[in-house]
């Protein structure tokens, strides 16, 4: 049994298709796309980057690889090697993440702006009062548990599509991969820290004031951060702050882009018509959300505002497929 299955997995992987893209898929000319405008971008800014040579041969070596894939996807056109090209780029996504920092630090920092909204909205941090009101070990967990579940959520959906909705396959790609690189354009000129890095510049005894200061271009030699809140023993926290230590910048707050791109996959979930895909990811999907305020990743306005740019997003991005596949 166990044999037979295997026999049918690998020929669902290396079918050949019967008529083979020949171009370059939707999902690769979005990350060519970006690549050509940040290139642009340190030409012009090469004198004021730490490290724009690394980033330069970076994005060469991209290329050659985007080429590399789609030339073997010509000589053997068969499900494996076209998941190959979808699957390395989406690992590469958060590759990109670091860049919007180097470019936003040379403008001035805008986070005194939005915790004055959230402020005037809420009466208060809803980032403070919510971490502080519900501090026991399971909610920590819970919360931390929804913030380390993005990035499996996300192979998650786009490995259903592969072996369930194959047809939309490459469709449910552009969309995931479009959005990023929309969110790393705004991120690269709208920037914000978040409450984690602004809270620590500026002191948790003036935000607790009500006062805003504005630091101009404090976090363009400094990345210090307050220590994420809830049980530090936990497993999930651990987790949380390792993979925060390691790659993590005071960038991308506004607006967040885990709740957009998780958004995003709750809708394609649901175009997909799996109930219990739906099942699984909602309650994963609602800490996720309510956890990037609870660990000072994000103002509250941030997560508003994923939502509504993630159903922009996915319809554009959706509308734009259909039209460029036609």
């Amino acid at each position: 049994m166990d044999g037979c299955r295997m026999m049918k997995a690998l020929s669902y992987l290396f079918r050949l298709n019967s008529s083979p893209r020949r171009g370059l898929l939707a999902a690769e000319w979005v990350v060519l796309a970006y690549m050509a405008i940040t290139m642009v971008m340190i030409f012009f800014t090469y004198t004021k980057l730490n490290n724009p040579d690394s980033m330069i041969w970076g994005r060469l070596r991209i290329l050659a690889m985007t080429l590399a894939l789609w030339a073997v996807y010509r000589m053997l056109p068969c499900r494996f090697t076209l998941l190959a090209r979808i699957v390395l780029q989406m690992a590469l996504l958060s590759w990109w993440y670091p860049d919007t920092y180097e470019f936003n630090r040379m403008f001035p920092n805008l986070d005194h702006i939005f915790a004055s909204c959230e402020q005037q909205l809420f009466g208060f941090q809803p980032s403070l009062v919510f971490a502080a009101t519900f501090n026991s070990p399971v909610v920590s967990e819970l919360m931390d548990l929804g913030y380390a579940c993005y990035y499996p959520l996300i192979i998650l959906v786009a490995l259903f599509y592969f072996f369930y909705r194959y047809d939309d396959f490459t469709k449910a790609a552009f969309i995931i991969t479009g959005s990023f690189f929309i969110y790393y354009i705004v991120y690269i000129c709208v920037p914000v820290a978040g409450p984690q890095y602004y809270y620590k510049a500026v002191g948790l005894a003036e935000i607790a004031r009500g006062h805003f200061p504005d630091i101009g271009h404090y976090f363009a030699d400094n990345q210090d951060c307050l220590t994420s809140p809830g049980y530090t023993d936990g497993f999930f926290y651990k987790m949380v702050v390792g993979a925060h230590n390691a790659g993590e910048r005071p960038t991308a707050a506004f607006p967040s882009s885990h709740v957009g791109v998780s958004t995003i996959l709750m809708f394609l979930a649901f175009k997909a018509r799996s109930r219990r895909l739906l099942l699984f990811m909602t309650p994963l999907y609602i800490l996720l959300c309510l956890s990037t305020v609870y660990i000072y990743a994000h103002y509250a306005i941030d997560v508003i505002a994923g939502w509504l740019s993630a159903t922009v997003l996915y319809f554009g991005l959706l509308a734009g497929y259909n039209k460029w596949a036609k």
